[in-house]
């Protein structure tokens, strides 16, 4: 016999509740058959009303093809019978199976999932579809579990101990035997590897693997939110020491091979805090009345041999990641800060893309070679700035001589159609422990801009000189940084709720009309409250930009081929690049592109865990900053909605938290995704995407890195 529910108080049960309670009875037994007054019971609905109110509703479940009724009175499941295999994806608090032949999603209920995580491969029995409704169905196998480390607290007993997870995928507590610790103690912060979790177990078994540290300590913590997404968090003592072998092996031979432009005026433009200097600008007038820049981009792979301890490691990272108070390189120090990083007064190997440019910013002629240069000066933005704005300083006729010229090139840009996503981040200044001291905005201004653009026409370059060879040739692969054009419905679903606040937005017609009205939006918005609301949705709506062999183009930059060449310290595809545009120069066969094509995909995958724990850093300093604020009023703008909650960001300072839907409690509130909004269901109040509202910061929590806020008064 099915586990009785906890009672329901049948006089206040909508309809629809009463439905979902009756198809819970039947999907917790699917072969099992009831008649309605067993159901009833089950329920504990001892109502004669509600009683045949619940008959009714079986047959109307029964018409819908959910139920059928297998002889007179008598109900069951009507199952399809059918499995199907897919990736679970987490939307919210509902989970989905993801089928593997991108078919509709299919809804599993929080009961069904049978301790499936989050991108599990997975078998799932599907139930009979209900009329309107998502198909469904349960977790009957867990194929290959997508992760099975996890960070959290230690709690230890007498005989026993468990790990209390960080995030909010793991809802259960994982059980470590008392020999499996390792050596952790009570209330560190360690990593977990799980050994057995079988569906039937409450509660998943493992051992400690590794121990982080004391809670609550700033190191502990950014290896933890690394930890969590699977990032390394130290490097490999085998590939420092491999790393510290290499010399910068600048001798006269090897200076031969190249061209020496250790005699143009050459400098770096960088973060303030940087150490990693990849890419530096040299100019000079040519006696052809054209200017000649160079974009000299630091030669890793020519140091980094392919096959090596230190290649494969890179490969392996494919990025660099940028926590809020720490840099986790790809490659090791020696080579990232030291013999790779182009610091001022020191020769340094480079691989570089050299322009002849006359006064609009037209490229006349360009050479790619590998080149040996000296930088004269390191900038930082702030300084560069200065000289532009004032028109004083080192190097002064250079530096605007090579901003006028960028500002041509993004104006050509915009006018084919390129997308002006230049969003404000949020920076922290943090004291030597990483506590949080203040929050600032970084703004791109014309020094970053001047950058940006020599380092996007070097990467087009590159790309097209592969991409687009002379008509007798046949393309060879390559690696592509690739933006798909939008999908229309998301496009369209945007501008339905922009025109909330008074916006038009062109989602028709030529590529250029579109993104021409993109962009008339953001300048529209700049300024106003629902500014960043507008810029994140904005973003939202685009399709991600990806690594691929296959060139479709990039949308946001307008660029029919593009690459990423500029970064080989930091990116893993810019290294390919170099080693592939290596190889072809110099007359080398075409690569298996089904190689690089895997490559590729594991450096995008790379790239969006790399952003996610950058998030997820940036969302802990957020927390520990506003922890002195708790009982403070704000003012806020509502940056999204869901079914469980409002979240708000602070207009001061950024920082967002929210309001949960459970201390609404002046109304019943319904979720309309459609409109980004909650509406009460008795007084019709509104909750509006967008809408300005004061807040009350209640409590910040730094082991689930949530700031609650309640309504002030």
């Amino acid at each position: 016999m099915s586990k009785k529910r906890k009672k329901t108080n049948s006089t206040r049960i909508r309809k629809s509740e009463l439905i979902q309670l009756i198809v819970n009875v039947f999907t917790d037994n699917p072969e099992k058959t009831y008649n309605y007054r067993q159901v009833a019971k089950i329920l504990d609905i001892n109502n004669d009303s509600q009683g045949e109110f619940i008959h009714e509703l079986i047959y109307q479940l029964c018409d819908d093809d959910f139920l059928k009724e297998v002889s007179r009175g008598k109900f069951k499941l009507n199952s399809r019978g059918g499995y199907i295999t897919g990736t679970i994806d987490r939307q919210g608090i509902k989970t989905f199976l993801i089928p593997d032949d991108d078919g509709e999603p299919v809804f599993i209920p929080e009961r069904k999932t049978n301790n499936a995580l989050p991108h599990d491969k997975v078998k799932v029995f599907l139930y009979a579809r209900r009329r309107g409704q998502l198909p469904e169905g349960e977790v009957v196998d867990i194929i290959q579990r997508a992760k099975d480390t996890f960070v959290g607290v230690l709690e230890v007993s007498d005989n026993f101990a468990f790990l209390v997870c960080d995030n909010r995928v793991l809802a259960q507590d994982v059980f470590i035997p008392k020999n499996k610790l390792n050596g952790a103690k009570n209330g560190q912060k360690v990593i977990v590897k799980l050994s057995k979790w079988e569906p039937n177990l409450k509660s998943p078994v493992g051992e400690v693997i590794d121990v982080l540290g004391e809670k609550g300590n700033n190191d502990t913590e950014m290896h933890a939110i690394l930890a969590e997404f699977g990032l390394p968090y130290k490097y490999p003592e085998k590939v420092e020491e491999a790393a510290n072998k290499i010399e910068a092996g600048i001798t006269k031979e090897e200076i031969a091979k190249r061209i020496d432009m250790r005699d143009v005026t050459t400098f770096t433009i960088d973060p303030k805090d940087a150490k990693d200097f990849d890419d530096a600008l040299s100019v000079r007038k040519l006696d052809n009345d054209l200017w000649e820049v160079g974009v000299h981009i630091a030669d890793v792979t020519h140091y980094v041999r392919n096959g090596s301890i230190i290649e494969k490691e890179a490969k392996e990272r494919a990025t660099s990641v940028y926590l809020v108070d720490r840099t986790i390189p790809m490659l090791p120090e020696h080579i990232s800060n030291g013999i790779c990083s182009l610091r001022p007064n020191e020769d340094k190997l480079t691989y570089s893309v050299v322009f002849q440019m006359n006064e609009e910013a037209e490229v006349k002629h360009y050479e790619i070679a590998k080149t040996v240069i000296h930088s004269n000066r390191r900038f930082t933005y702030e300084e560069a700035q200065n000289i532009i704005e004032t028109q004083t300083g080192d190097f002064k006729d250079e530096i605007l001589l090579i901003d006028n010229l960028a500002k041509k090139l993004r104006k050509k840009r915009f006018d084919n159609g390129a997308i002006a996503f230049d969003r404000v981040e949020v920076k922290f200044e943090v004291d030597e422990k990483g506590k949080p001291l203040s929050v600032y905005f970084r703004e791109q201004k014309d020094a970053n801009k001047l950058i940006e653009e020599f380092m996007l026409l070097a990467n087009k370059t590159v790309a097209t000189h592969i991409g687009k060879p002379d008509k007798k040739q046949k393309a060879k692969t390559f690696i592509y940084r690739v933006h798909d054009v939008p999908d229309i419905n998301k496009l369209q679903n945007f501008a339905q709720f922009i025109s909330k606040f008074g916006y038009k937005l062109k989602t028709t017609g030529k590529l250029t009309d579109v993104s021409g009205a993109i962009n008339k939006l953001l300048d529209d918005a700049q300024g106003k409250k629902e500014q960043n609301l507008i810029e994140t949705l904005a973003v939202r709506s685009m399709a991600k930009a990806i690594y691929t062999t296959e060139n479709i183009g990039h949308y946001g930059l307008a660029f029919d081929y593009y690459s990423h060449f500029t970064s080989p310290i930091r990116r893993y595809p810019d290294m390919m690049a170099h080693r592939l545009l290596e190889r072809y120069l110099s007359g080398g066969k075409n690569v298996n592109a089904q190689d690089y094509e895997e490559l590729c995909k594991h450096s995008s995958d790379m790239e969006q865990l790399a952003a996610n724990a950058e998030r997820a850093s940036v969302k802990y300093k957020q927390v520990e900053f506003m922890a002195q604020y708790v009982g403070v009023v704000f003012d806020g703008v509502i940056s999204g909605i869901t079914e469980w909650g409002i979240y708000v960001e602070l207009i001061e300072n950024k920082c967002e938290g929210m309001i949960p839907i459970r201390d609404l409690d002046d109304d019943y509130y319904i979720f309309d995704d459609k409109n980004y909004c909650l509406v009460g269901r008795r007084y019709n109040k509104r909750y509006q995407l967008g809408d300005e509202i004061t807040i009350k910061v209640a409590k910040a929590n730094l082991d689930k890195k949530q700031l609650d806020f309640v309504l002030a008064d």
